[in-house]
């Protein structure tokens, strides 16, 4: 499949996958649940969805196993429906640790930083 095609299918996922995690009514998945990245295979078999939690790891990481245990079936569907692609792939969300360390780096860094005062 051509690059460009599986770059717009994997932009139509991760816009879809973020008004449905709107729409999860589980208490265990957080509400400030953001996709940071998407990854389509190219035989559109599988995505693999990387999410973070404003809230912190442990929220993701939680999230996270809801996510792929008890919704990405649910997910899975109504994305089907929303993006009418022929093969919908199947989702595997992993937690993105990534903001919550650049955070703690940006916080060494400033520390480091003499007063302007």
């Amino acid at each position: 499949m051509a690059g460009y095609k599986i770059d717009r299918i994997t932009s139509d996922v991760k816009l879809a996958l973020s008004e449905l995690l709107r729409e999860v009514k589980d208490p265990r998945v957080s509400k400030m649940l953001s996709i940071v990245k998407v990854d389509v295979s190219g035989d559109l078999s599988y995505a693999t969805v990387y999410v973070s939690a404003l809230e912190g790891g442990e929220m993701t990481d939680t999230s996270v196993k809801v996510l792929n245990k008890s919704a990405a079936g649910y997910l899975r569907r109504e994305m089907g429906n929303r993006l009418h692609l022929r093969k919908v792939p199947e989702l595997r969300f992993v937690a993105d640790h990534s903001i919550e360390k650049s955070a703690e780096i940006s916080r060494i860094i400033e520390s480091f930083k003499p007063d302007n005062g």
